[in-house]
């Protein structure tokens, strides 16, 4: 670039000496310097779902805002999955800096044990804005312990997405653990589900994401735990009778960086990332809600699937027998995971005491205002 300069910086010169018996006008126009080359940096995505779902919406509002904070100066190319492996190939990949970022979930915890947190049943509040809202919350999505787990495996986590609820899928009902007993349901390659699900009674069985369809088709598997976008975008419902709601977990999934390439951002570049994700939080909710419920009656229009969903008794049953797989999480992750469950569960404790508060107060509201309307009748009747 510089000799390209050089041979520039020349020919102006020699223009200039060569322009006695030209116009004055004529010399700012031949010496007139060639606009700036800008270098437009690419930044690549690894997704563990296709084209489509809440993690490619996720990944394409991300690259719209940092083109956008950037003034153009970085590009973001999304790479579904299938395009880079397997789910271990994208972490594996952006583990070493051959991509800068990618979405893990249940697999991540062969990685990251401590992110197995998020496989947990029965801990998050029954409201899923709320719970985006704790995620993402600074005090456990910026918590030292966590940030440590995955900058301890060359990873540093960005954001935490919630894709909605895991729904069960089978070619039963199932209503109680009695409906699991033998049932071989496909679980993430994750201890801590292969332990929850057995606490249930079923044999949890690891499969690779891009085998389950034939799986179920073949009677490999009796059942799948997926959020309702992915039973339909991989036709998992055309090969199972039923799909059971029991909002035992969500389906969340970490965003996160190579650790080494976020550090070494520039203060500009880092913000732009750090701002891009804050905006995303309620905008991916709305987007894991609508994709979810859009999928949800494309299922049911073009099947004969049946919906179950529990009741607050069914689902306690379940819930009962979830809780001694917290002390196996604590005692596969140690102290620092523990204390993250702990920080967790202390502010899901708290969301559900201030709903609670807002709600007796919105009811003594209603009350007080139904009271004085029936007062102001008898006034009027009085008189």
């Amino acid at each position: 670039m510089k000799l390209r300069n050089g041979f520039i910086g020349m020919a102006a010169l020699a223009l200039a000496a060569c322009g006695g018996d030209e116009p004055e006008t004529a010399a700012p126009e031949t010496a007139a310097a060639e606009p700036a080359e800008t270098t437009v940096q690419t930044w690549r995505i690894g997704l563990e779902e296709i084209e489509g779902s809440v993690q490619y919406e996720y990944g394409a509002k991300f690259a719209e805002l940092i083109n956008e904070k950037t003034d153009g100066e970085v590009e973001v190319k999304l790479f579904p999955y299938g395009q880079l492996g397997g789910l271990t190939d994208i972490y594996d990949q952006v583990q070493a800096g051959a991509i800068e970022l990618a979405f893990g979930s249940g697999f991540l915890g062969g990685t990251v044990p401590e992110s197995q947190l998020f496989s947990l049943n029965f801990v998050l509040t029954d409201d899923e804005q709320t719970n985006t809202e704790i995620l993402n919350d600074p005090a456990f999505r910026q918590h030292p312990d966590l940030v440590e787990a995955f900058n301890e495996r060359d990873l540093h986590p960005l954001a935490i997405v919630p894709e909605g609820w895991q729904v069960w899928s089978a070619n039963k009902a199932i209503r109680t653990p009695e409906d699991f007993d033998g049932m071989a349901i496909r679980t993430m390659d994750n201890r801590l589900l292969r332990e929850t699900y057995s606490a249930y009674g079923a044999d949890p069985t690891t499969m690779e994401y891009g085998e389950l369809f034939s799986g179920m088709q073949l009677g490999q598997l009796d059942g799948n735990i997926q959020p309702v976008f992915a039973h339909q975008e991989m036709d998992f419902y055309q090969v199972q009778d039923y799909l059971i709601f029991a909002n035992q977990a969500q389906f969340i999934a970490t965003f996160m960086a190579n650790q080494d390439w976020y550090e070494g951002l520039s203060q500009e570049y880092k913000e732009a990332v750090d701002e891009s994700v804050v905006e995303l939080i309620p905008y991916i909710h709305d987007v894991q809600e609508r994709l979810n419920e859009e999928r949800l009656d494309i299922i049911t229009e073009n099947s004969d699937i049946e919906l179950v969903y529990l009741t607050p008794e069914e689902r306690a049953a379940f819930r009962e027998l979830s809780l001694p797989v917290r002390d196996t999480f604590a005692e596969m992750v140690g102290e620092r995971g523990a204390r993250l469950m702990t920080v967790l569960i202390d502010l899901v404790d708290e969301a559900e005491t201030q709903g609670a508060t807002e709600e007796e107060g919105a009811e003594m509201a209603e009350a007080t205002e139904a009271e004085d309307a029936t007062m102001e009748e008898t006034e009027a009747a009085v008189e």
